[in-house]
């Protein structure tokens, strides 16, 4: 996938639209994959006034259910 396809594809056929209905107070999430932060995307969610929350890296010690899983012995 291409910043361009992901702009074309999800942003202006999904994501849009979504923000529209939710009005102000939508906040826009995905990962850190190279196409969501392309310069077009970045450009666009701006453009668009939408409100990017960035995804941490992956990081098993910053999330509890790991720590489950691990004392289940999975």
């Amino acid at each position: 996938m291409t910043g361009h396809i992901y702009l074309d594809v999800t942003l202006e056929q999904h994501v849009r639209l979504f923000r529209d209905a939710m009005g102000a107070e939508f906040l826009f999430m995905d990962d850190n994959a190279r196409p969501h932060h392309a310069n077009i995307v970045d450009e666009c969610l701006q453009s668009k006034d939408i409100t990017r929350m960035e995804w941490p890296a992956y990081s098993p010690d910053l999330n509890p259910i790991q720590h489950v899983w691990d004392m289940l012995g999975r």
